[in-house]
């Protein structure tokens, strides 16, 4: 179940970054900077999940490695990345935002 877990935390944090990638893009910086925040929480509990099967692990309790076990690592570790590009995106929509607004 943890893996589950880990999955369904992480898929929701991926969710809110495309929607914040899609709110920026249409000039509601507000709305985009709100979805990070979801995101970067949503992120952080699910890191917290991490952290806490690789303590396990470390002090000796056996893991098993399955498929989920493995999908969860996988969607964590992508929307991580995703998390810093999107910051980087929306900061860039805000400087065309900022330019487009100059030359008008």
């Amino acid at each position: 179940m943890i893996g589950f877990e880990i999955v369904a935390t992480a898929g929701d944090a991926m969710t809110d970054l495309l929607h914040a990638l899609d709110a920026a893009r249409e000039g509601n910086f507000s709305k985009a900077e709100e979805l990070q925040k979801s995101a970067y929480d949503a992120l952080i509990e699910a890191h917290n999940i991490q952290t806490g099967i690789l303590s396990k692990e470390a002090g000796g309790s056996e893991m098993d490695v399955t498929f989920i076990m493995v999908h969860a690592q996988d969607t964590l570790m992508t929307t991580m990345m995703l998390e810093k590009q999107a910051k980087f995106m929306i900061d860039e929509y805000k400087r065309i935002a900022a330019l487009e607004a100059k030359t008008a």
